[in-house]
């Protein structure tokens, strides 16, 4: 096996932290791994418990630039191939076996591994699942941007990207209101920075509009998402995805129906997500057209995987239960509720319907 360091950067992280590490630690060869920890300017014990993992702990001064810290890990790491995690960032799968044919197939390419982010809505845990560029060479690589950093090359050509049989739990959403609120603020002012540099980069606009939604202001969440799409962006691209269905559920938010129905302007070309399609669904119900909401939340069903939890489950056949028993067939409605397994909301129709 290659040896490789897993380098982190974290601040006043001791909650997370030990169970962190132990995930590294459980699922991660000693003798190939190295931990390397940089902390960026912790008043908590997050140092101390670092030191129980690991002696490669490392003290950065924060400069408001993510990529900064980042690469300042690379640089005192002692194996060339670095993996990137965050304390908030659980290992859950890992085969190493995997990870090595990756390094000898492609070693100059960035692998991906599948995050499952966790946060609570309406006091409801949900999910969604993506997949992000974090383990390289640090000799052909390294980070750009001072939020939301981007791995780049060094000679800035570009590079293949390859999953890896890495998975990880991510909670770093699932914090008390204040402290997303404080997160969401302190990105806005990084990435306001970078968009006065940038004005033309749609991926800040689309960073904005998450955080714009993490504080609950949908008004400025749709700007910057529908800002971010005015630019020639990739379909294929995943943050465009979610940019385009962060945009659908803002307006619905906002009840701007009409302007969520120009979406079928743009069906052909994000129909192959459940999560497009579940959310065209909802946007046809809204706007009272319910014989397409229902073909929509039928299709959505046919897919094995989507990005959004529940979005090619229960979510579909939830709303296509409201809509039978709605229509006065309450068996079919039944029928509908009963796949959505333990999913609170339909539970509590089924009983209402018995």
């Amino acid at each position: 096996m290659t040896p490789i360091s897993v380098c982190i950067i974290g601040k006043n992280e001791e909650k997370n932290l030990t169970p962190f590490l132990s995930s590294i630690r459980a699922h991660f060869p000693m003798e190939t791994t190295e931990i390397v920890y940089v902390d960026t300017g912790s008043a908590d014990r997050s140092v101390e418990i670092a030191h129980r993992f690991t002696d490669k702990v490392y003290h950065f001064s924060w400069i408001n630039d993510f990529s900064a810290a980042r690469n300042y890990s690379l640089s005192v790491a002692s194996h060339d191939y670095v993996l990137i995690l965050d304390c908030d960032e659980y290992v859950e799968h890992f085969a190493p076996a995997g990870l090595q044919k990756m390094i000898e197939t492609y070693p100059k390419d960035v692998g991906m591994l599948t995050r499952q982010n966790c946060f609570l809505q309406n006091g409801v845990e949900n999910k969604y699942t993506d997949d992000v560029e974090r383990f390289f060479d640090r000799r052909i690589h390294q980070y750009e941007g001072i939020i939301h950093e981007q791995v780049r090359r060094r000679d800035g050509s570009e590079y293949k990207r390859i999953a890896i049989p890495l998975s990880v739990r991510h909670i770093g959403y699932n914090g008390s209101p204040e402290e997303i609120a404080a997160k969401a603020h302190r990105n806005i002012e990084l990435l306001q920075t970078m968009l006065t540099e940038n004005p033309a980069d749609p991926y800040l606009y689309f960073q904005l509009g998450q955080s714009y939604h993490m504080l609950k202001d949908e008004e400025k969440a749709c700007y910057h998402y529908g800002k971010g799409l005015t630019f020639d962006v990739n379909p294929e691209a995943e943050y465009v995805q979610l940019m385009v269905v962060g945009y659908g559920y803002s307006l619905l938010e906002l009840k701007r129906y009409e302007e969520a129905l120009a979406f079928e302007g743009i069906y052909d070309t994000f129909s192959f997500s459940a999560d497009f399609v579940c959310l065209m669904g909802l946007i046809y119900l809204r706007c009272g057209l319910v014989k397409e909401a229902i073909a929509e939340f039928k299709k959505a069903t046919a897919f094995e995987t989507s990005k959004a939890e529940g979005a090619c489950s229960f979510v579909p056949n939830f709303n296509l239960g409201c809509i039978y028993e709605v229509l006065g067939d309450a068996a079919l409605a039944a029928s509908y509720y009963e796949k959505c397994g333990d999913f609170p909301a339909a539970k509590a129709r089924l009983n209402s319907l018995h």
